[in-house]
């Protein structure tokens, strides 16, 4: 019980954090409604031309992109997150410091980015997804069940999104530089997420593949379950085994790092 309230003094220590940042907020809010529209006249140009693309038809397509515009940053779909700041700490040796707290490492950064998540998803998302449904005609559904399904798989996808930028993180211990791995992070983010393009779109064995990585869990699994496109129970499997693996592979990683805690620089 005292480990629970810890974690989520934890979160909700990350959520007054970045609730700080007021005018990064609003700078952000500005940033992704500006190109929710961008995209949005670049999709409804695609569909005009391939109507059904994906399976999707336009209002569905502009639904996808104000959504993936509402959790760009709730689920740091290209990074931002905590990742910089725990490489940063290791190449200082602050991370001993985190090291020696009585409470788990990885737990304790999923604590202080869930509460970041749930900011961004409040605080950077709604607005542009609410100006989103006020000027295109949007597949967004009614009945509160599927709105209650949506939620649920955004958690899961802040979970899934955490546990691969914290794998990222932990890269660090072995790296003189994490710049390269926070680029890769940022590559395979815009590309295998689907902020592109929905991945349903991707052709072949292509689409089965970006379909079948766990980035799939971050934004097209989530956005299919508002949607209606699928059911779910599937998706929910789908993100609860790929946490599990990351996660485990988190820890394996971790307790191979603190074994050499090695001070880079610091």
């Amino acid at each position: 019980m005292g480990s629970a309230r810890l974690y989520a003094a934890v979160a909700a220590g990350g959520f007054r954090r970045y609730a700080t940042y007021r005018a990064a907020t609003a700078a952000g809010v500005f940033t992704n409604t500006v190109f929710g529209l961008i995209l949005c006249s670049t999709y409804l140009a695609l569909w005009d031309e391939r109507p059904q693309l994906g399976g999707y038809d336009q209002a569905q397509a502009v639904t996808y992109v104000w959504l993936g515009q509402a959790l760009f940053a709730t689920l740091a779909l290209q990074g931002g997150g905590f990742e910089s700041e725990l490489m940063e700490r290791v190449r200082t040796g602050d991370v001993a410091i985190d090291l020696y707290r009585p409470a788990d490492l990885q737990l304790w950064w999923l604590a202080q980015d869930l509460g970041r998540s749930l900011f961004q998803l409040l605080g950077r998302g709604v607005i542009p997804f609410g100006f989103g449904m006020l000027v295109f005609p949007m597949a967004v559904p009614g009945d509160p069940a599927a709105w209650a399904h949506f939620v649920v798989a955004v958690v899961l996808a802040m979970v899934v999104s955490f546990a691969i930028r914290y794998l990222v993180a932990l890269s660090g211990f072995w790296l003189l530089d994490g710049t390269g791995a926070l680029q890769m992070l940022m590559v395979t983010g815009m590309f295998c997420t689907g902020m592109v393009l929905p991945l349903n779109v991707f052709p072949g064995v292509l689409g089965e593949v970006v379909r079948a990585l766990p980035w799939a869990a971050m934004l097209q699994m989530p956005a299919d379950v508002l949607m209606g496109e699928t059911g779910p129970w599937g998706t929910y499997a789908f993100q609860v085994g790929w946490a599990v693996v990351l996660l485990t592979a988190g820890r394996l990683v971790q307790a191979a790092a603190t074994r050499r805690v090695v001070v880079q620089g610091g």
